[in-house]
């Protein structure tokens, strides 16, 4: 992918200005690490049973750890690395927990945290076909970011999605009892987890507030959480929890900031919910559908 800076009516070509090292890319992550990753840095250079984690960072919508791992070089097995990181935090959880503490000069408990929503990100200027081959599986807790610099001071970052026919990896770790026992505790959630048991009609009615939702603007994740789908766009715009007679909706707006003549969302500022933002609502048909999408909107 090429950037260009138009000038005069012109397009000029930004050069690529490679990283040359790890440590330039884990800077401008760690540093970053909210804005680009929506991410809590606990610690750099975290060290545990003889290994080194680069970056420990906290998760709080998962309430969970996630495990950053800054890579220059493309011959590296994701796949073999991933599950060793993730078998060692679930091995360890109590040194997480203490560094967290210690770090942040906090009070987490482990039944704080969601430890089946571990996972371990990979950072690289590229990865290969192999790499992006290897991790595409739906309940794989590994993720791959690709980070680029360009003269004039800009930078990208992508992450590698996951294809829509990606197929589970338990078939493969199942002959692994290693494996096996990283997978049966991390659990990656899909659309599939919150639409089963549900009503055809439920269902419908889902699709197509989630199509309406992706349609308000280009690049709209869909991201199924444990309690919820999120729908992000850097960061969380919306969330829906698909239950047995409507869908429960959260806009990702903090308290008097929504405008809403109709007044249809309520206040959960003071009170306990599963979305983010202060606003809540829940719908059983498509009557407020193009409402719904203006009050949304107005997270993007």
């Amino acid at each position: 992918m090429n950037l260009y800076q138009h000038l005069n009516q012109n397009l000029k070509v930004l050069k690529e200005k490679p990283f040359k090292l790890e440590k330039d890319i884990q800077s401008v992550f760690e540093n970053n690490l909210e804005t680009i990753m929506g991410l809590q840095l606990v610690k750099s250079e975290f060290s545990i049973k003889n290994k080194r984690i680069d970056t420990l960072a906290y998760d709080k919508q998962s309430k969970a750890f996630i495990i950053i791992e800054y890579k220059r070089s493309k011959n590296i097995s994701v796949v073999d690395q991933g599950f060793t990181y993730l078998s060692l935090m679930l091995e360890n959880k109590a040194d997480f927990i203490v560094e967290y503490n210690e770090t942040l000069k906090a009070s987490l408990k482990r039944t704080d945290v969601d430890w089946s929503q571990t996972r371990v990100v990979f950072v690289s200027t590229s990865f290969t076909e192999n790499q992006k081959t290897a991790t595409n599986f739906k309940d794989i807790a590994i993720e791959l970011w690709e980070v680029k610099r360009y003269e004039n001071n800009l930078i990208s970052v992508n992450q590698i999605k996951k294809s829509k026919s990606a197929e589970s990896i338990k078939p493969i770790t199942s002959s692994n009892r290693d494996l096996e026992a990283v997978t049966s505790e991390i659990k990656v959630y899909t659309e599939e987890d919150h639409t089963i048991n549900k009503t055809d009609e439920i269902i419908e009615l889902y699709e197509v507030y989630r199509d309406a939702i992706v349609n308000l603007a280009d690049d709209i994740d869909v991201v199924p959480k444990k309690d919820y789908i999120a729908f992000k766009k850097d960061s969380n715009i919306a969330d829906i929890s698909i239950q047995r007679k409507g869908l429960k909706f959260w806009i990702n707006l903090k308290k008097g900031l929504l405008e809403d003549p109709k007044e249809l969302m309520r206040d959960v500022s003071s009170i306990g919910h599963w979305g983010n933002g202060d606003y809540e609502a829940v719908v059983k048909d498509t009557e407020n559908l193009e409402y719904i999408m203006s009050l949304i909107k107005q997270a993007i």
